[in-house]
């Protein structure tokens, strides 16, 4: 099958080795039934230090280093530095952005965006708990908890803490972004269209990489600690990727840590991401992802009680309980010896004074029953989307439709296994301790 990956991504190689970006036996391809990637144009070694694929240099980098300062400093104090990017890109000097068009000429289309991101879905697919939607109870929420911050088959309850969610609620964490970056670049460019600062938004946030001015210190917020790296950008993820990925404030390299025969794919990781993270902020997600994982916040939440909770934040164990395929996070251990021990009992075990109160079979018992929360939502959640798919026709006209929940219901059917492989974990843990106890 042809790999070729067309007209355009030629020219923009041959541009991109203009701005003096290094390209070592990799090129861009077209993979079948994926996007574009990184291809071995020969067999690539490994070295001492590990052979250089790529090296691309901060002065070909689109960063806020890169472009003028009196563009910069139009904008209102605040103002996020992807905002700022996504404002050049949409109003800077257009002789200046020309230059730039063999690369923004292999970028994804609105079409490709609009199909994968959930941020561009209509609104009966994207539900979620966002203050910018307008709250519709009667639509079914098709996207996972972590990215949509509601569930179909309980009502959440208050939490009364306020605590940093990053891997939580993320839809809405990224339609805030992306709103606050619009309503600070219209005071400067009212006449700024909306779907064109939008598109150049999500082209940013979905081919960035991490960078930081030099001599500076990272931004607050670690969102506007980017840059967008050219050419980079083929390389698509892999959670064990064999790519070594170095920036040291003058070039961005990256290394091979194992051998490439020619035509093999090439990956680098975008770091250690759940499936919902990678869903939400790039328009994928991973067939086998070790680093998957999901919360059972809402769940457990309203299964404490308030001195429960406050018990909890005087812990330092409050929120982000994480499950896992290879179980639970020790927050959750941690919740669940409050369901069955007194106060006194509970703060004794966990200052690590006595384990006399702990009862293993008891904890994975209560800790199955949150999974098994989640697994009803996961199964009404299925025959929701199974039953839309079924009133489609098999048109064109709904094609995305099909799509979307096609890729919706992939996901549910991930996190349905990874919920009944935390639960085998929860209970092969459960009978360790008890073999120790028994042994004892």
């Amino acid at each position: 099958m042809d790999k070729s990956p067309g007209k355009e991504h030629i020219a923009f190689t041959k541009w991109a080795i203009s701005k003096g970006i290094e390209v070592n036996g990799v090129a861009p391809a077209r993979f079948p039934g994926r996007r574009l990637g990184m291809i071995a144009t020969k067999t690539i070694e490994v070295t001492k230090e590990g052979e250089i694929m790529l090296t691309v240099p901060q002065t070909a980098m689109l960063s806020i280093d890169s472009i003028p300062s009196s563009f910069v400093e139009l904008f209102p104090s605040g103002t996020s530095i992807h905002g700022i990017l996504a404002a050049y890109l949409t109003h800077g000097d257009p002789k200046t952005l020309k230059e730039l068009d063999a690369w923004r000429n292999v970028w994804p289309s609105w079409q490709e965006l609009e199909a994968s991101t959930p941020i561009l879905w209509p609104a009966h697919l994207r539900r979620s708990n966002s203050s910018f939607e307008e709250e519709d109870e009667s639509r079914p929420s098709l996207l996972p908890p972590s990215i949509s911050g509601l569930w179909n088959s309980f009502e959440k309850v208050p939490v009364g803490v306020d605590y940093d969610t990053r891997y939580q609620n993320m839809l809405a964490q990224e339609e805030k972004r992306l709103r606050h970056a619009w309503e600070r670049v219209v005071t400067v460019f009212p006449e700024t269209e909306w779907k064109t600062f939008t598109y150049y938004w999500l082209i940013i946030n979905s081919r960035s990489f991490y960078y930081v001015s030099p001599g500076k210190e990272a931004p607050e917020d670690w969102n506007d600690a980017i840059a967008m790296v050219p050419y980079a950008d083929y390389f698509n993820h892999e959670d064990n990727a064999a790519c070594e990925v170095r920036y040291d404030s003058i070039d961005y390299t990256f290394r091979t840590t194992r051998r490439y025969e020619k035509g093999e794919e090439v990956y680098m990781s975008y770091g250690p991401h759940s499936n919902d993270f990678l869903f939400i902020e790039y328009g994928f997600f991973l067939d086998k992802n070790e680093s998957d994982s999901i919360y059972l916040d809402d769940i457990i939440f309203q299964d404490l009680t308030i001195s429960d909770k406050k018990e909890l934040v005087h812990q330092d164990c409050f929120g982000n309980f994480e499950l896992t395929p290879t179980g639970v996070s020790p927050s959750i251990e941690t919740a669940a010896c409050l369901k069955y021990m007194s106060k006194r009992d509970f703060r004794i075990y966990i200052e690590g004074r006595s384990k006399r109160a702990f009862d293993a079979e008891k904890s994975a018992e209560i800790i199955r029953g949150w999974i098994e929360v989640y697994l009803k939502e996961t199964e009404t959640t299925i025959k929701t989307i199974t039953a839309m798919l079924g009133k489609l026709s098999t048109g064109d006209s709904e094609k995305w439709e099909r799509e979307r929940l096609g890729m919706l219901l992939s996901r549910w059917g991930q996190i349905r296994e990874l919920c009944e492989m935390a639960m085998e974990a929860v209970g092969r843990v459960s009978e360790l301790h008890c073999f120790e106890a028994n042994g004892k």
